[in-house]
């Protein structure tokens, strides 16, 4: 088994480190501006399925003073980069700054790459003016992220990992906030103490695995470190846990996203389930500590009136569901690691999962439910121009894509394509997962959800 190696792009602002990434990537994901320090948060992308490459200027907390951001980031690069590309302004001399970057970048013993940005400008320094920082010269290039120039050399020299050796291997990423009880059902799934159990918070600073077999199957489990809000991690050591936290959404094919039922849920749980859909990737919400929650009444955790015979329980299930209801596919476990309540029931939920990532569903049932949803609901437009969707076809699987053709598609309201999405689920829930869509227009315009 094998990870993908993470590749970290540092360097000063407006060296067009977001312009690489958005390049190797094929897609805007950085906010690419001509003002400095606009990166403001982790923005990272799986490249061809070899590496994943990691914008660090989003670490670097904008209220801080120059010098200490570029530490930062460099320290956060150092502990968590498998390589480092250390990344200039082809056209500008180095400072004292750059020599400082470069010189802890080589002190970490990584591989480290010197990429020259902007060469497609014709105003590139000579390689011989950065030599003095300490890079090998077969380990300096030029590149261009406007044009391309030169990307594709720099590469063909960046690790090639893979994300498994054996397709059949399930991978399960636990993800959540720091303290919520990861390392405790890691070590419950896997039965042996491999994660230290700490009630101090953030004590995972890495991505433990274990093994093992269920009905078969081999899965593989990851424990990650948390994630507190942006404002709230510490320099250095918490900072790089939160990229090796992203690295492992990517990884995964199934994340598990925990939620403490002894705490109310945060605009971070909603963003960590947002970024585990983004990257495409089955999810179940568990919810953990449930002989904590047993003994409990509503009135402790969530300020209301206990109504009834409803208990904690149906009260925190309200709340996920108010909370999350972005998720309506995602199943909802309650768990204990403590008295081990429901622990393998998300062995049984992956497999199911799995499955439907895998699913797919044929043409002409998929264009019977397209015709239904433009008679049932007719798609608006704009003064005489109306969008008319003509025929659907699936494209992908894990997860399950699906091609929208017709003309004057790009006039299509995301309320009608959430509409088509709903209609596909009443017949194929595609329980945990979620399913995206292309719409592709008669002139080859294209919109993605």
């Amino acid at each position: 088994m094998k990870k993908l190696p993470i590749v970290a792009l540092i360097g000063q602002t407006n060296a067009g480190k977001s312009s690489i990434l958005n390049r190797m990537a094929h897609k805007n994901i950085a906010i690419v501006a001509r003002e400095e320090g606009t990166t403001r948060d982790n923005v990272m992308a799986t490249i061809d399925d070899s590496f994943i490459l990691i914008d660090t200027a989003g670490l670097k907390d904008p209220n801080d003073d120059f010098e200490a951001s570029i530490q930062d980031q460099i320290t956060d690069a150092i502990d968590a980069a498998d390589v480092i590309l250390v990344t200039l302004d082809s056209a500008k001399y180095f400072d004292h700054r750059d020599a400082r970057i470069a010189k802890d970048a080589l002190s970490s013993g990584k591989p480290v790459y010197l990429v020259l940005n902007k060469c497609d400008l014709g105003e590139s320094l000579p390689v011989t003016e950065f030599r003095a920082l300490g890079i090998a010269p077969e380990n300096i290039y030029y590149v261009s992220a406007t044009t391309g120039q030169g990307i594709n050399k720099l590469k063909s020299v960046l690790p090639k990992g893979k994300v498994s050796q054996n397709d059949d291997v399930l991978k399960i990423a636990l993800i959540g906030r720091p303290n919520v009880g990861k390392s405790s059902l890691f070590n419950t799934l896997g039965k042996k103490q491999q994660a230290i159990v700490s009630s101090r918070q953030g004590t995972t600073r890495d991505i433990n695995r274990v093994t093992v077999k269920y009905k078969g199957r081999e899965l593989e489990i990851l424990d990650t470190a948390g994630l507190r809000k942006p404002g709230k991690r510490e320099v250095g050591i918490e900072k790089f846990s939160a990229i090796r936290t992203l690295a492992a959404i990517e990884e995964a094919d199934i994340c598990a996203l925990l939620v403490d039922s002894t705490e109310p849920h945060s605009k971070l749980d909603q963003s960590l389930a947002g970024q585990i859909v983004e990257a495409g990737k089955g999810i179940i919400m568990v919810v953990t500590k449930s002989d904590l929650l047993d003994e409990a009444t509503p009135t402790n955790y969530f300020g209301e009136e206990n109504v009834g015979n409803r208990t904690a329980a149906d009260f925190l299930i309200d709340a996920l569901e108010k909370d999350f209801d972005f998720l309506p596919y995602a199943p909802v476990l309650i768990t204990s690691s403590e008295t081990g309540e429901n622990v393998t029931q998300l062995f049984e939920l992956a497999l199911e999962i799995d499955q439907n990532r895998h699913m797919e569903v044929k043409t002409s049932d998929l264009n019977k439910i397209l015709n239904e949803a433009i008679v049932l609901h007719p798609p608006a437009g704009l003064k005489n121009t109306r969008p008319k969707p003509k025929y659907i076809v699936q494209t992908d699987t894990c997860p399950p894509w699906f091609v929208v053709h017709g003309h004057e598609l790009g006039l299509l309201h995301w309320s009608w394509k959430r509409f088509l999405e709903r209609k596909i689920r009443e017949k194929y829930p595609f329980i945990g997962t979620p399913i995206m869509f292309s719409y592709r227009s008669d002139k080859n315009s294209q919109d993605k959800k």
